[in-house]
């Protein structure tokens, strides 16, 4: 018989979803918003996929950093994902990209923005 070893993640985890991409492949889907925001299945986005899998897999500390044409990814995430419990310390936290003065280019893509 196998025996499964299981693991509890730390209680201080926290999830880090990259949703900064601009989706160029995906054209006119991503014209006004970020590819994350992008509707499939009715009513859910992209990043409704990944934000899902973290919570089911107990991470509900999860940050989510954004860059490209975030306005209606942001909206969405507060409507829909703000049922989490801050006071036992569970959130989604949007991270937007910020540029800085003396930074001549802005991010790269996704993975830039770590």
């Amino acid at each position: 018989m196998v025996e499964r070893k299981t693991f509890q993640l730390s209680r201080k985890a926290i999830a880090l979803v990259l949703a900064g991409g601009r989706g160029s492949r995906l054209q006119e889907l991503t014209d006004r918003r970020a590819k994350p925001a992008v509707h499939f299945g009715g009513k859910f986005r992209i990043i409704d996929f990944a934000l899902s899998n973290c919570v089911n897999s107990q991470l509900r500390r999860i940050g989510v950093v954004t860059q490209y044409k975030s306005h209606s990814l942001l909206r969405h995430l507060q409507r829909g994902w703000s049922f989490l419990h801050g006071e036992v310390n569970e959130f989604v936290d949007l991270l937007p990209a910020q540029q800085r003065i003396d930074e001549e280019s802005w991010y790269r893509g996704t993975a830039d923005a770590v």
